[in-house]
């Protein structure tokens, strides 16, 4: 069993992951380690290991963040009213964790539906492909053997 306690996170995450999960803090556009970054697989939430986003589903926004188009599993994401910068956005928290992972947007690719999921690198753990049986996320395999 994952700790979600505050003491627990702060001795298992970075300062930035801390921040942007349990903070609602932004990393520093263009400085995430999963912006321009398309190895095949799925991210995860840093801090409880929920499934967000696949591979498939990245793009390149040229926002400074990763992008996608939508999450691998909708019912893993919840989406909030955020008015924090005197603008209407849709912030995107992770079900189990209440992790802060980012914002969508509706400008995103319209043959992929005209999403954008702006999140935060410092929110995700990228798992390969080919260890996703091993982490325990063989049931997304078939993501990938299409």
């Amino acid at each position: 069993m994952i700790e979600f306690t505050k003491e627990a996170l702060k001795q298992r995450l970075s300062e930035v992951q801390y921040q942007v999960t349990q903070n609602a803090a932004t990393e520093r556009p263009f400085s995430g380690e999963y912006d321009d970054f398309y190895e095949e697989g799925i991210y995860v939430d840093i801090v409880s290991g929920e499934p967000l986003f696949s591979s498939k589903d990245k793009f390149d926004a040229g926002c400074g963040w990763p992008s996608f188009s939508k999450p691998i599993q909708k019912t893993e994401l919840v989406e909030l009213e955020d008015t924090k910068l005197n603008v209407k956005r849709t912030e995107v928290r992770s079900k189990d964790a209440n992790s802060h992972l980012g914002h969508v947007f509706p400008d995103g690719p319209q043959a992929t539906g005209g999403l954008r999921y702006c999140i935060n690198s410092a929110a995700l753990k990228f798992i390969p492909v080919d260890e996703l049986e091993a982490a325990g996320y063989g049931e997304f395999l078939q993501y990938f053997n299409q």
